[in-house]
């Protein structure tokens, strides 16, 4: 069986993919590649340097990730193109990994711009869950891991509507309160998918 999830920046996707992982699904984690791609001597990193200066690089050759973001979420222009040079990257990959994963697992692409990609990538999976929490619950959080609420609004309002991520899903998990509700959640949510047939 194969799951998209999803969710906006701030949902708690990550939380419930790892509570996925521990039910035995296989993850392959997009946030994960986005990374791996831009590790020094990548060519999306050179790219990156390209088209945003060298003021995107922190002291040791690493993407500074912060500067970036400063940069592409005050401008949608400018994160358009950093997902023309990240996003073909991450799609490569994720389709290497997606097609070595073991025959019969319960494979989950863990995929925060799902939505973002257009109707084709939404196309292939057996369901797609939508982790779901309110703009403000989003925000909150974000400030919390040290954003200021500025940034943090301007990342989530990045992303596709909550609306329109709800629009696609097969199932939703409501994170919207507390962390401990979660573990629950996603346990009716594996028997709802090993009784459709994984």
């Amino acid at each position: 069986m194969r799951l998209a999830l999803t969710g906006g920046i701030g949902s708690g996707k990550s939380t419930v993919a790892g509570l996925l992982a521990d039910r035995g699904a296989v993850i392959v984690d997009a946030d994960a590649i986005a990374r791996e791609i831009v590790e020094p001597g990548q060519p999306a990193l050179e790219e990156i340097v390209k088209a945003f200066g060298a003021g995107v690089l922190a002291p040791d050759g690493h993407l500074d990730r912060p500067a970036l973001a400063k940069i592409v979420f005050a401008d949608p222009d400018a994160l358009a193109r950093l997902n023309g040079i990240t996003h073909p990257r991450i799609a490569a990959v994720s389709a290497e990994r997606l097609a070595a994963t073991p025959p019969g697992a319960v494979v989950v692409y863990d995929m925060p711009l799902l939505v973002e990609q257009g109707p084709a990538a939404l196309e292939g999976w057996d369901a797609i869950v939508v982790v779901d929490a309110p703009e403000d619950i989003r925000v909150a959080r974000l400030v919390q891991r040290g954003l200021s609420e500025d940034d943090a609004r301007a990342r989530v309002s990045s992303q596709a509507s909550r609306a329109d991520r709800l629009a696609v899903a097969d199932h939703v998990i409501d994170n919207g309160g507390a962390l401990i509700d979660l573990p629950a959640q996603v346990d009716d949510l594996w028997t709802r998918l090993m009784a459709d047939g994984a």
